[in-house]
């Protein structure tokens, strides 16, 4: 991670990641077939640790404006402040254009993942009687993004403050009284 970091994708070699590593480079390419193959395991490695850091294991439970409430603010609080995080996310997207299967590893191992588990929660609550729970959750996911990467990794929180709460409260409203 730190060389892809430091150095973006197509600066960094199997060299300097075997000798940051202290291992031979030989010992890299035992578990890597090569530089793409190890970036998408941690690009995956990144995704699976991010989705169950915030969704935890298992099945969402619990009342509708407790669950999106708790994995909102999880979502936010963690991302807000992790910069190495911000910083791959930077990565995977700069890279995006040049290496889409990158970027398609990101959305496979994070995104689908936490859009499904979300949508199927959405699904089993009678109670919200949602039109598309598919659609409300990536509005949910879309939202968090949105205020992270504009808060956060664009530098825009002199320019569009607001408050976390602010958004918590109103996606919990617009989830639950619709």
């Amino acid at each position: 991670m730190q060389e892809f970091l430091q150095n973006g994708y197509a600066g960094t070699s199997m060299d300097k990641v075997a000798a940051t590593a202290g291992v031979s480079k030989p010992t890299v390419y035992n578990y890597f077939k090569d530089k793409e193959g190890l970036f998408r395991a941690l690009v995956q490695y990144v995704a699976e640790s991010r989705c169950q850091q915030v969704m935890g294991d298992g099945n969402l439970e619990g009342r509708p404006e407790a669950v999106i409430r708790r994995l909102v603010t999880k979502a936010i609080e963690s991302e807000l402040h992790d910069v190495d995080y911000q910083n791959f996310v930077r990565l995977v997207a700069g890279e995006s254009g040049r290496f889409p299967q990158l970027a398609q590893a990101f959305v496979e191992y994070l995104t689908k993942p936490a859009a499904d588990r979300l949508t199927d929660y959405l699904k089993n609550c009678p109670e919200l009687d949602l039109p598309d729970p598919e659609a409300t959750a990536r509005i949910v996911l879309g939202s968090m993004v949105f205020f992270i990467m504009t808060q956060s990794m664009m530098h825009g929180e002199a320019i569009m403050p607001m408050e976390p709460s602010r958004l918590v409260d109103s996606l919990v409203d617009l989830v639950v009284r619709s």
